[in-house]
């Protein structure tokens, strides 16, 4: 299949190039713990032997920086760095990676005082002086508040879209335009449609395209499948991320999956269900990283899996989230949502929370809820 990809500029990451003029590159996130660095070494380089251009690395504070410098050392991958939600952490770890990720839904965080434009400011100057890419990640769940309350409850794409269009006016202003943006959801049909539009009011940005809690295997890369083909096929984007919910020696499995759909859509095989998941349960677990503050996360995520199969007709949304980052926001458009402490589990009912539960717990707990509301439909 002839594709002609939309005119995005070319921006370099380490030995890697992403653009219109250049291969779709593939990237996924470690999984370990950031301060193990022998195990995060591991898994780097086992994703970049698997055909990784960019693997990202999550950062929250002074221990994780000075292991991610070990990390640095002992690998040839091009790294990302995560920031989450400390962006100050930027000039510790800007030399050691090609490429720094900040959210600007999260750099409300810290420094409340301080204007946005000032935080963002800081964040190009250290990537400029340390010769790194950036990416503005969007995310559904954590989108900044001051957008959100710009936009009407069931507009969840406009403060998204409005949020990345204005970082990247400001980094423009700024003279720093070594920098590509993701907008990310886990409803593969909002993913389309916000990338889409992007692409029309800005088609020289590269874009980093992705379902955000896509999920378990198969369903995760089905739901990935279906935003990626549609998008793809269109030329829009430029490098992706396949995230899926598996345990830590399996996270290859997501550069396989990523570059099998690209095979299959330049070779003109294009085969997703564009309405997959509309009349059906729908489980959305974020991706195994080493944000995870309980490796119980991945199994119960399965256990949920199992244990509702029966209401498999049934057009409800359940999330399983695995850390304090995504579960607060991301859970609260999900009929059900739990997100998972270190030793309880959160479980909610949309934006409401219904207590904690000990993993041991709460699968009896989610039941009672489900069926609930499967008999008030």
């Amino acid at each position: 299949m002839n594709i002609t990809r939309n005119p995005t500029r070319s921006v370099r990451i380490g030995s890697a190039t992403i653009g219109a003029e250049h291969p779709i590159a593939v990237q996924s996130m470690t999984a370990t713990h950031t301060q193990d660095v022998d195990a995060t070494v591991a898994q780097v380089n086992a994703l970049h032997n698997a055909g990784a251009d960019v693997v990202r690395i999550a950062v929250d504070n002074d221990k994780d920086a000075a292991a991610l410098a070990e990390i640095r050392q002992q690998t040839s991958a091009n790294l990302s760095v995560d920031l989450q939600e400390n962006y100050r952490l930027a000039e510790i770890v800007a030399p050691h990676v090609d490429k720094v990720r900040y959210n600007p839904g999260h750099l409300y965080h810290h420094e409340r005082s301080k204007p946005w434009q000032e935080k963002v400011r800081y964040l190009a100057s250290v990537s400029a002086d340390n010769n790194c890419a950036m990416r503005v990640g969007v995310n559904c769940g954590s989108v900044d508040p001051d957008k959100l309350n710009q936009y009407p409850e069931d507009d969840s794409i406009g403060p998204m879209l409005d949020s990345a269009l204005e970082h990247c006016r400001h980094l423009d202003e700024l003279g720093f335009t070594r920098y590509c943006v993701s907008l990310k959801d886990s409803d593969p049909q909002k993913v389309i449609e916000v990338n889409r539009r992007f692409s029309e009011l800005r088609p020289d940005v590269p874009l980093h395209l992705g379902v955000t809690e896509a999920g378990m295997p198969p369903d995760g890369i089905i739901k990935t499948r279906i935003a990626f083909e549609q998008l793809i096929s269109r030329g829009i984007g430029d490098t992706i991320r396949v995230s899926l919910t598996v345990s830590n020696p399996r996270k290859p499995e997501e550069i396989v999956a990523g570059r099998q759909i690209l095979t299959d859509i330049a070779e003109g095989r294009v085969r997703s269900v564009v309405d997959y998941g509309l009349d059906t349960l729908n489980i959305i677990s974020c991706p195994s990283c080493s944000r995870v503050e309980n490796e119980a996360f991945i199994d119960l995520a399965e256990q949920v899996k199992e244990m509702t199969r029966y209401a498999a007709d049934h057009a409800i949304t359940i999330a399983v989230m695995g850390c304090r980052v995504n579960g607060p926001g991301e859970t609260d458009d999900a009929d059900l949502g739990l997100w998972c402490g270190p030793k309880f589990v959160n479980l909610k009912k949309g934006s409401e929370s219904l207590g904690q539960y000990g993993y041991d717990e709460i699968l009896p707990r989610l039941k009672r809820e489900l069926d609930e509301l499967i008999g008030g439909r």
